[in-house]
């Protein structure tokens, strides 16, 4: 049996899964950084998922939230304290993604997780999700050149985000 490449989309998609689960339970729970890292690392879909993303992204949550949460703020309608946990935790995972791995395209960050929202999330808090994490990536200049809103006749009033880069 041939070894899989925890670099691949679907180990980089499992990453992201295990992060917005361990980024809920630390709202809840208040554990740390490394009390996350030792519960996660012990489940056995851990083998399966990209492990230095997953700690580089849940290293970068702790070490930025103070600034993450101001991003958040900054495009939110809603102050942080009226986000629930689950649209919290995917806006912190999506924020931490734009700003720091910027070998990753914008629509693949929002896009899983608007969907990571969709699954764990409350009814509808994937469109505010969606909302956040588009305006965020408009505003980062790094993201700026390739990434930009496109409105057809058919879609007037729902932008369609198309990476022009290679980001």
């Amino acid at each position: 049996m041939l070894a899989q490449d925890v670099s691949s989309a679907p180990a980089r998609h499992g990453a992201r899964e295990l992060l917005i689960k361990a980024l809920y339970q630390w709202q809840l729970s208040g554990h740390s950084e490394a009390e996350l890292r030792e519960q996660y690392a012990a489940l056995p879909e851990f083998e399966r998922i990209d492990q230095a993303y997953f700690s580089d992204l849940l290293a970068t949550v702790f070490r930025d939230e103070k600034r993450l949460d101001r991003k958040m703020q900054e495009h939110a309608d809603r102050g942080v304290e009226n986000i629930d946990a689950i649209s919290r935790a995917a806006l912190l995972l999506g924020l931490a993604e734009l700003n720091e791995r910027e070998d990753v395209p914008t629509k693949v960050i929002i896009n899983e997780v608007v969907e990571l929202a969709k699954r764990y999330g409350p009814a509808d808090c994937f469109r505010f999700v969606n909302a956040v994490l588009d305006r965020a990536a408009k505003s980062i200049a790094s993201r700026r050149t390739t990434y930009c809103l496109l409105y057809t006749s058919d879609s007037a009033d729902e932008g369609l985000g198309v990476d022009l880069g290679g980001r």
